[in-house]
């Protein structure tokens, strides 16, 4: 296991890559944007995404701190095999922040061993949150959605995509329904309540709604919950 703290600057894009190890990428401060070629995950502070061995992903830092721990996969079999966004707890935290000392290059001591063992264990344990959307693997849907993610817009809809997709809005409602069972219009509606959470960081939930085009805060906080399981307001920090 090897733990790694590390400041990023504002808006900083780390460019596609991937590991030979596990990551458990944690943001302590300030939050982070996760895409695969499967899906985009967006994980808050105080919450950490899981990414597997060899998985090629680029991550979008906004203003945030990191603890990373690099794992070798036999020492975590349970480890998913696509990305997962994870509450991190007050120990979990604590022990992040105590295994950044430790030279894994150097003998590791009973206390220094202890601690890593803690890790291990905390991290068998970790609820997920479901803070992401799939992205579809057929074009030219993946584009489309990708597109979106970059400007979520409440005024693009069907009929703008059908353009850009050369076929009909009911050919492109049953492909993309096809492709990743939720239709478009769902999918750009879950597309921008991940656009609120960087939002909620600064503003609160009752601007983050009026931006997102929902009438009333109740109406934003509920489909906010419904879809993530997860209060906005709790992420408001």
């Amino acid at each position: 296991m090897l733990p790694i703290a590390t400041v990023y600057p504002p808006d900083h894009l780390l460019i596609w890559h991937e590991h030979r190890r596990a990551q458990f990428l944690c943001a302590a401060t300030g939050t982070m944007q996760v895409e695969t070629d499967e899906g985009a995950w967006t994980v808050p502070t105080e919450r950490a995404v899981l990414i597997p061995p060899h998985t090629r992903h680029q991550v979008q830092m906004l203003g945030v701190e990191t603890n990373s721990l690099y794992i070798d996969p036999a020492a975590v079999p349970e480890w998913p095999n696509a990305c997962r966004v994870v509450e991190v707890g007050a120990l979990l935290h604590e022990l992040l922040r105590t295994a950044v000392d430790i030279d894994p290059r150097g003998e590791i001591g009973e206390r220094d061993s202890t601690v890593l063992t803690l890790i291990l264990h905390e991290l068998s344990r970790l609820a997920e949150v479901p803070l992401h959307v799939p992205i579809p693997p057929e074009e030219p849907f993946g584009r489309l959605c990708r597109q979106y993610l970059a400007v979520p817009d409440l005024a693009v809809g069907n009929s703008q995509w059908a353009r850009e997709a050369g076929m009909s809005e009911r050919t492109l409602t049953r492909k993309f329904r096809d492709e990743i069972g939720m239709s478009p219009a769902a999918w750009r509606s879950r597309a921008r309540l991940l656009a609120a959470i960087p939002l909620l960081r600064h503003q609160s939930v009752t601007d983050v709604a009026a931006r997102l085009g929902y009438a009333t805060p109740a109406a934003f906080s509920y489909a906010f919950t419904r879809a993530f399981h997860v209060a906005p307001s709790r992420l408001s920090r």
